[in-house]
Formats: C-alpha cells, structure tokens, sequence
C-alpha cells in the first residue's frame, strides 16, 4: 500500500504523461519529421505554423518598437502646429473685433463741426466697420489655416514642390480668365472702405442711377424710379454721385413778367417760405431757411427769380413740389402772374405785323400761266348767290 502511493507520487498521475507525449509529438511533426505529408490542395486553407507566427510577432513588435519614436515625433509635431495655428487665428479674429469696436467708439465720441455731422452717419459706419471686420477675420483665416495645412503635410514628409507649383500655375489661369471678377471684388471692397455708398441712398452710378437696395463686394443692386432693379458691377463703376450725403439742395426757378414789382415778388416767396418752414412734416425735412437768391436772368418779357434751401437728403424733390404749389397759390393770392414757354405779349405793346408783308411784290417778267405764279396767286372767295 505504501509503495504503490510513492510510485504514484514520483511518477505523477498517468493522463498528465499522455499530455505531454502527445505535444511533444505535434511539436515534431510541425517542426518537419521525416515523414512526408500530403501536399494541400488549392481549396485547403494554409494555417500557418505556430513558429511562423511567433516569428511574425516578433518582427511586427519589433517594428513597432523601432518607429514609435518617430511616429509619437510626427504626432506631436502635428499637434503643435494645430495647436499654434489655432490659438494664432484665435488672437488675430480678437485683435481685429477689438479694433472695429475702438474705431466705432473714436467715430461715435469724436465731435465736430455742424458739416462733420451731417455727414457722418453713426449706423451706417458702424455697417461698414463690422463688413471690413469680417472681409479682414475671413482673409486672416485663410491664411492662417493655409499655412498650417502646409506644414502638416510637410511634416509627413510629403514633397510640396509640386503641389505649389500646380497652384501657382492655376492661380495665375484663374487670374486671367477671372480678371473681371477680381476687379469687381477689389472695386467693392475699396467702395466699403471708402463708405463710398450705403443702403438706402440715392446714387448716380454712371451706367445706373436710384436708390441702393443691397450691396455686396462684387455688385450692387439699384431700384430705378419706375421700379426696375439694375444689378451694377462694381468694377464697372467709373464715376459715383451720391445724392443721400450730408444734404440736399431743392432749387425753384419762378418766372415772372419783366414789369412785376420785385419787392412784392421777394416779399411773398419770404412769406411763403416762412409759413413752409413752421408746418409739419417740412420743418423737419428743411435743414435750413428758404431763401430767395436774386434775379437768375433778365430777359425782355419775362425775369427769372431763384429760391432755394437745404432738405434732408434725398427729400429735395419733394420740397420743390411743395414749394412750386404754394409759390403759386401766393403769387395768385397777390396778383403776381407766372410766365413761362411761349412769350407773353405785354399790354399795351403794338400788334405783331403780318409776317407776309415783308415778301416782295411777284416781278413783271414772271409768266402768270406758270405753276409757281399760280400756286401764289390768291385763292377767290366763294361767290355768294343770291
């Protein structure tokens, strides 16, 4: 009893002894016995080896282990260069809001004469100063993450010689063949520098002319006076009147008789305006009294007296519309005649002689039988019967 259970613990259980016979034997046969094996067909899936696959193992941590460094280098450079070009963008765009603020506050605390603030309109600049913000935040963005993409993929070791040069040649096409274009885009982009025109003024354009329903950096829409829509590129534009800047002039040319009183005539146009200048809504439109400037011209019959005035911009048409209405109703009221157009004879001035008196007499040598004599000749009068 007691040697059976030594033998049995020196030799260990018996199904272990198996096992390990059993491997040793796979071990062999994988490691190549001298017993052929059959050759696997094509549809047979080859299952490597258990050495192939450590060996592929090592090879494969080994690579891992050599390139880390310059990958974690890669990796880290690449995470600089994102790092920096955002932070970079980020105090660019700041910078540049933070000048378009101080601009907006230099404009709004700044004081002036009377003409400065006129034509100085605090909303429309703080407009233009929030569109030149946005043109600059938009090209430093650009540029800022051109660059950066640049140097990411020089750091991949990427040869950007010819990238560039691909984009240099079809920059320069696209300069050619999209001149216009750019011409339009740096037009608009000086005209929003220069405040040149804003939404809702009245402007001459040259090719168009009516009030700015819409700018942008390529064209501007205009809305004639019969409510048509011109769409004017801003390249296009040579010359620019602005008719909506600081003020308007409403100017009235009033005709009268060459024999009128003058002080009668510069007494009611005062009074006119005077009344004009007391009513609503004029008084606000009127930015300045109505004045009569004096004799324009001084012709025979007839005598031309300026009036005028400075209106709020774009409101001068109406205020000579009002100002002719009531200029008229005054000059009736006091019996002044208004002349214009044909000439008016003055009373007690000769009748105007017969234009045919001054055609001489048909000579005596003309033939009386001849088309002309008988075309001249006068027509009979009709012969009454009775």
């Amino acid at each position: 009893m007691d040697r059976t259970s030594d033998r049995t613990a020196q030799d260990g259980p018996p199904h272990l002894e198996v096992s390990a016979v059993s491997l040793s034997a796979a071990v062999l046969l994988a490691a190549g016995s001298s017993s052929p094996s059959p050759s696997p067909t094509p549809s047979d899936p080859t299952v490597p080896s258990l050495r192939e696959a450590h060996e592929s193992a090592t090879n494969a941590a080994g690579w891992v282990e050599e390139n880390w460094s310059t990958w974690l280098a890669i990796g880290l450079r690449v995470l600089l260069i994102v790092a920096i070009a955002v932070v970079l963008r980020a105090v660019v765009r700041r910078a540049i809001t933070k000048l378009i603020e101080r601009m907006n506050r230099t404009s709004g605390s700044s004081t002036g004469t009377a003409l400065s603030g006129l034509l100085v309109n605090a909303e429309r600049r703080r407009q233009r100063s929030e569109a030149i913000g946005s043109v600059l935040r938009s090209v430093a963005s650009f540029l800022i993450l051109g660059t950066a993409a640049l140097m990411v993929l020089g750091t991949f070791q990427i040869n950007l010689a010819p990238l560039l040069a691909s984009a240099g040649v079809a920059g320069v096409a696209i300069g050619f063949g999209a001149r216009n274009l750019v011409t339009d885009f740096l037009s608009g982009v000086f005209m929003i520098l220069e405040d040149q025109y804003g939404v809702g003024d009245s402007i001459d354009a040259g090719v168009a002319s009516g009030e700015v329903i819409e700018v942008g950096l390529r064209v501007t829409k205009l809305r004639g006076a019969e409510g048509e829509i011109w769409y004017v590129r801003n390249g296009e534009v040579k010359r620019i009147g602005n008719l909506s800047q600081g003020w308007s002039t409403a100017g009235v040319d009033v005709t009268v008789r060459s024999d009128e009183d003058l002080d009668k005539v510069k007494e009611t146009l005062a009074a006119v305006g005077e009344r004009m200048s007391k009513e609503e809504p004029w008084n606000e439109m009127l930015w300045g009294p109505i004045e009569t400037l004096g004799l324009d011209s001084v012709l025979l019959d007839s005598m031309v007296v300026r009036v005028s005035a400075k209106t709020m911009p774009g409101k001068s048409l109406t205020v000579e519309r009002e100002l002719r209405w009531r200029i008229k109703r005054a000059f009736d009221a006091a019996g002044i005649a208004i002349v214009g157009g044909a000439t008016v004879p003055l009373e007690g001035a000769p009748a105007a002689a017969d234009p045919a008196a001054g055609v001489a007499a048909p000579s005596a040598y003309a033939s009386a039988s001849s088309p002309q004599s008988l075309a001249a000749s006068p027509i009979p009068p009709p012969s009454t019967s009775k």
